[in-house]
C-alpha cells in the first residue's frame, strides 16, 4: 500500500506519482486496479456530485460519508480528504473535524491556505494527523480571489507562495498541493521543500499530479480547464473504458507524457 514514506521515496528517486479525486466505492475499486498512487476525497464533490456552483456548501458530514465509501474499497492508495470550507477556523473545531475524517478512513487531511495554518499543521502533526496544504488557487477562497484565476504571477505573490510553502513544511506539513500556478514557480517550490508536491495546472516538474476524476473522463460541461486531458477518449486508451483511462493516466504521469506544455501556465 502507498504510504507517505512511499511518496517521499518517489520524490528522492524522481519517480512521478498520481492522484485522482474519488467519491464512491465502485470508482475506488477501479482506481485500485489501475494502481493510482493517491486518492483525494475532494470537496470538489460539491460541484461534480452535489451540483453546487462551488465547493463552499460541502459539510464535514458530506466529506466523512464519501471518505468512508472510498476507504471500504481501497487497498492500494494513500487517502487524502478535504476539510471543507469554514471547518477549521479554530483549533478545537479543526481537531474535531480532522478526527472525524481520519476515523472515516482518511490517511491525510488536506487544508487550504498559507503560513496562517502553521499552528494548526503543527498541532495536528503532534497528534499523529498528517496534513497536505493546498496553495495557489484555493477554491474555498474563490470569493476572495474574485474567481478562478492563476495565482503567483507577480513577483510579490510568487515570493509569498514560496514563503508560505516553506513555512507550512517547517511546521510539519507532510504534502503540498499547488493549483494553477506558473510552471516555473511550481518547479521552484518543489525543489525548495523536502516533502512531495502534487500539482494541478502547475506544470510537469511537481512530484505528483492530481486531476478531478470527472474532468479526466471528459465529463466537463462548459469551458474545459487548460490543465485537463480527456483520458477516456484518448486513442491510446485502446479499451475505450474507464479502467483503461485510469491506467493510461497512471502510465502517462509516471512516464512523463502528462502534463505537457499546453496544460501549464507561464
Amino acid at each position: 500500500m502507498t504510504t507517505l514514506s512511499t511518496l517521499k521515496k518517489f520524490k528522492r528517486e524522481g519517480t512521478k506519482f498520481t492522484c485522482l479525486t474519488c467519491y464512491d466505492a465502485m470508482f475506488a475499486r477501479m482506481m485500485d486496479k489501475a494502481k493510482i498512487d493517491t486518492i483525494l476525497i475532494g470537496d470538489s464533490l460539491g460541484m461534480v456530485v452535489q451540483g453546487h456552483d462551488s465547493t463552499l456548501p460541502v459539510s464535514v458530514a458530506d466529506m466523512a460519508y464519501h471518505t468512508a465509501n472510498v476507504a471500504r474499497s481501497n487497498k492500494h492508495a494513500l487517502i487524502l480528504a478535504d476539510l471543507p470550507f469554514m471547518s477549521y477556523v479554530t483549533l478545537p473545531e479543526a481537531i474535531a473535524n480532522s478526527r472525524q475524517l481520519m476515523q472515516a478512513g482518511a490517511h491525510v487531511i488536506k487544508i487550504e491556505g498559507g503560513s496562517e495554518l502553521c499552528d494548526l499543521v503543527s498541532t495536528l502533526a503532534q497528534a499523529g494527523t498528517p496534513t497536505c496544504v493546498h496553495l495557489g488557487l484555493t477554491p474555498q477562497s474563490v470569493n476572495v480571489f474574485g474567481g478562478y484565476k492563476v495565482q503567483g504571477r507577480s513577483d510579490d505573490s510568487a515570493d509569498k507562495l514560496l514563503s508560505d510553502a516553506k513555512a507550512v513544511v517547517a511546521a510539519g506539513a507532510a504534502l503540498l498541493v499547488l493549483e494553477c500556478v506558473p510552471a516555473e514557480l511550481a518547479k521552484a517550490v518543489t525543489k525548495a521543500v523536502a516533502v512531495p508536491v502534487i500539482g494541478i495546472g502547475a506544470g510537469a516538474d511537481t512530484d505528483g499530479q492530481v486531476l478531478v476524476m470527472h474532468d479526466m473522463l471528459g465529463m466537463v460541461y462548459g469551458r474545459v480547464p487548460r490543465f485537463v486531458h480527456d483520458f477516456l477518449t484518448d486513442e491510446r486508451n485502446t479499451e475505450h473504458s474507464i479502467d483503461g483511462a485510469f491506467a493510461l493516466y497512471q502510465q502517462s504521469v509516471v512516464e512523463g507524457s502528462f502534463p505537457m506544455q499546453q496544460h501549464q501556465f507561464d
